[in-house]
């Protein structure tokens, strides 16, 4: 049975003690004014705390590429490099450093060491002025030999200048400028210093700090204002470079169309697609479209492309009567005859008297760790240098 509701009561006395239709709009307009002064507040402190946060980011003052005191305490210390050395006192007991040619060098932070001296610091100018240095009068000097001594040179170098960057926040065209010359560097490197001891040469360091200056310029790129013109160019080498991966994948998928669709990060993106359709053929001849840089980002997964042709074709061609022209195999695989029948016989594929390459599933093998010279196989990248120097290389001039 529905029973009525019967509203509540109110007494006389709460009647009279609720405000009125203006005191209550006075109230509520009351606490709207004290929340807009709070927030008004917050936002004053939060300026405050940014412009104080602004003011205390040291600033270098530091007009030299090395720092007199630093460059002294390396005297005293005998800690010069020889690319450092005053030219005729190189055989002294204690050699003289050059002004013009020493180069703060990278320094692990310490306790108790203070690495925000302004004096210590280089400002973005000078810091771009090293850079140029360590390309055009070290690694692009014919003079300075042996390379892995001049990698490593640089090496410690860009790594101080990227600690004096991070110090100061430097960003902006300098930035991207620095960090665009660090990138092509690490790059060269690890193809010209692919296969050389580890004792003078480690690429897991390298690809660490390259892959640390990539993501950091990319970054650059899509938070900083535009236009970047070499953007297109870093992106294509991204994705070469990690071929395979996810993310450098849905990177690129995210740029904006204008960007996705330009040349070279079309034909990287091709590329992409046939080594994870495991297409070592289409591949192979993609890359021959890139160009030195592109092919240098690209040569750690020629090697493995090349293993999946001659695995797909013993599988795909096992048969006693069946035979492939030597020359036709080694057009495929983008290399010579000889070095064909080198990596054929690494792989356990027989190459038999009439120059005919016979495959078979049950023949193929993988070969011993180190048995394998990468180095060997690099011809096809180095016809692509041609008359290109260093310098242009690192500078972006190719």
């Amino acid at each position: 049975m529905n029973r009525r509701r019967v509203p509540r009561r109110i007494s006389h006395s709460q009647r009279r003690n609720a405000p009125s239709g203006g005191e209550w709009r006075q109230r509520k307009e009351g606490q709207w004014r004290e929340q807009d002064k709070t927030y008004m507040r917050k936002v004053e402190e939060d300026e405050s705390r940014w412009q104080q946060e602004k003011e205390t980011v040291p600033r270098g003052t530091c007009q030299a590429m090395c720092s007199t005191r630093e460059l002294q305490n390396r005297e005293v210390q005998n800690r010069l490099h020889r690319f450092e050395m005053l030219a005729g006192t190189e055989k002294d007991r204690r050699p003289k450093g050059d002004p013009l040619r020493a180069v703060k060098e990278y320094s692990r932070p310490a306790a108790g060491k203070d690495s925000t001296n302004p004096t210590e610091l280089r400002p973005p100018d000078v810091l771009l002025k090293t850079v140029c240095f360590l390309i055009d009068d070290v690694a692009a000097s014919p003079d300075q030999h042996p390379w892995t001594e001049v990698y490593s040179f640089v090496f410690d170098r860009l790594r101080g200048v990227k600690q004096d960057m991070i110090i100061q926040r430097v960003s902006g065209v300098k930035c991207i400028a620095i960090l665009e010359r660090t990138v092509r560097f690490l790059i060269y490197s690890s193809y010209r210093l692919c296969g050389e001891p580890l004792r003078l040469y480690d690429p897991r360091i390298n690809d660490n700090h390259l892959q640390e200056n990539l993501n950091w310029l990319l970054d650059c790129y899509k938070t900083g204002p535009g236009p970047h013109p070499n953007q297109e160019e870093f992106q294509a080498l991204c994705l070469l470079y990690n071929l395979g991966s996810a993310h450098a994948t849905q990177h690129i998928m995210e740029l904006p169309e204008r960007l996705r669709s330009s040349p070279a990060i079309t034909l990287a993106l091709s590329i992409n697609r046939a080594f994870l359709e495991r297409n070592p053929v289409r591949l192979l001849r993609l890359s021959q479209k890139l160009n030195f840089l592109q092919s240098c980002a690209l040569h750690n997964h020629l090697m493995t492309c090349r293993r999946d042709l001659l695995l797909i074709y013993s599988h795909g061609h096992n048969s006693r009567n069946c035979r492939f022209p030597l020359d036709s195999v080694a057009k495929l695989l983008s290399l010579d005859s000889s070095l064909t029948v080198q990596l054929c016989q690494t792989y356990g594929v027989e190459v038999n008297q009439d120059n005919q390459v016979v495959f078979s599933k049950a023949a193929f093998t993988e070969p011993e760790q180190g048995k394998l010279n990468c180095k060997l196989f690099h011809g096809t990248v180095a016809e692509k240098q041609a008359d290109l120097n260093i310098g242009r290389i690192i500078h972006g001039c190719s």
